[in-house]
């Protein structure tokens, strides 16, 4: 009855992460935190720790350990020179995230009533966030009276454009299990519905007008009809109404075609000037001055300005970068240029072996089975590693927070061959 208590206190701090992720980042971490450490009272006094033997598990204490010790401010020159405070102390911590994942996975999100809760948790996010974008398109507010961006973008219920990038990861856990049990009845009603009901949420992603959010919504489209054919004919129809909405954005939102297109082609056609080609340059050029070990966590952060970063790429002809050409920001952009520049190749190999553990895990037996929460877990998974493109830092809370959290629920769903308990 105590470890029974136990877990449902845990699965309440759990629910209340994704409100905290959304407006309250505090209560995020704390009911991670309360996660955490009712997980790991439960194994002590269970003296269970079989979790750890899984694979992914082993390759992210493997990650996270390099990343630590690339990190630690060793006394010989060049190791570790983000420092104490701002290297070390906030490499330690990402532990609470993958140890939140483990929980969700191996006690918290294992009963059905548990994951029927997080379902609806995640799907309601994702409805408040399109709610909200379809208000400030309307009425050029949300409720909090916050505007559209300067660059265009539709902030959703945020002051800040979060919503595109956000709104796409959640898309497809909240979509695919109304849509596919829409598309399942006899009746034409429902299977409009369900039709009505993808393009809505396609669309709300073209509106918003983020790049990357519109570009991974329709890779995650064709993602979830390689594995559903049921879904084929409704993604096709959803594809041809966001293109049609792009091409017709001059005239109903004319923020988003010059976020969406007109921006996107000015980057793209001198990408190298752009300010996404100068970070990538710059870090790579630092990751080759630094290649076993990197510059640690935050590295990127404070040493990038340093004139030693200058030099160019003379075998790909790529030119020196310049700082008033966007070169340095507080990260590179991209996971695996972050995992690179932090903790050198090796860092590279391990973060990116950790990543192919996470999807080999979710992915177990979808072919046979496509189970609609499953799939558009593994696609919010899989949109969060996609290595082309522009991200956050790794892994800061605001939107990695969400990584965690459904990879965790999408771990907790799949078939696995070692079990809390």
């Amino acid at each position: 009855m105590q470890a029974e208590r136990l877990r449902q206190t845990a699965l309440v701090a759990a629910l209340l992460v994704p409100l905290g992720l959304l407006h309250a980042f505090v209560l995020a971490e704390i009911g991670i935190g309360v996660v955490d450490v009712l997980f790991l009272a439960d194994c002590t006094r269970r003296r269970d720790f079989a979790w750890m033997r899984q694979g992914w598990v082993v390759l992210a204490l493997l990650w996270w350990g390099w990343l630590l010790l690339c990190s630690t401010p060793l006394p010989f020159a060049g190791f570790g020179v983000a420092g104490w405070s701002k290297g070390f102390v906030q490499a330690f911590v990402v532990i609470r995230l993958l140890l939140f994942a483990a929980a969700l996975q191996n006690w918290v999100l294992t009963t059905q009533t548990a994951q029927r809760a997080m379902g609806w948790a995640l799907g309601l996010c994702a409805a408040w966030i399109g709610l909200e974008s379809w208000q400030q398109y309307l009425t050029g507010r949300n409720i909090f009276g916050d505007p559209r961006w300067s660059d265009g973008a539709l902030t959703g219920p945020f002051w800040k454009p979060r919503a595109g990038a956000l709104y796409m990861h959640l898309l497809y856990p909240a979509l695919l299990p109304p849509v596919l049990a829409l598309l399942t009845r006899t009746s034409r009603a429902a299977k409009l519905g369900g039709l009505a009901l993808a393009v809505l949420g396609v669309l709300t992603s073209v509106l918003i007008g983020q790049r990357m959010g519109v570009a991974l919504t329709g890779f995650g489209l064709a993602v979830a009809a390689l594995f559903v054919r049921q879904l084929r004919g409704i993604a096709l129809a959803a594809f041809a109404v966001a293109v049609a909405a792009v091409a017709l954005t001059p005239i109903i939102s004319p923020p988003t075609y010059a976020k969406l297109v007109q921006e996107t082609a000015k980057n793209m056609s001198h990408f190298l000037l752009s300010p996404y080609g100068q970070l990538y340059t710059r870090a790579t050029v630092m990751a080759l001055q630094s290649p076993w070990h990197g510059w640690g966590y935050n590295g990127f952060r404070i040493d990038c300005p340093l004139p030693r970063f200058d030099s160019s790429l003379p075998t790909l002809g790529i030119p020196p970068t310049q700082l008033g050409l966007g070169a340095c920001n507080l990260h590179p952009h991209n996971y695996y240029m972050q995992a690179l520049t932090d903790s050198g190749f090796p860092g590279l190999l391990l973060f990116l072996a950790m990543a192919l553990s996470w999807l080999r895990a979710l992915a177990a037996g979808l072919w046979r089975q496509p189970a609609p929460l499953r799939l558009g877990l593994f696609i919010a998974v899989l949109t969060y590693l996609w290595p082309i493109g522009s991200t956050d830092a790794f892994p800061i809370l605001y939107m990695l927070g969400w990584l965690f959290l459904m990879l965790g629920f999408g771990l907790a769903l799949a078939p696995r061959k070692v079990r809390h308990g």
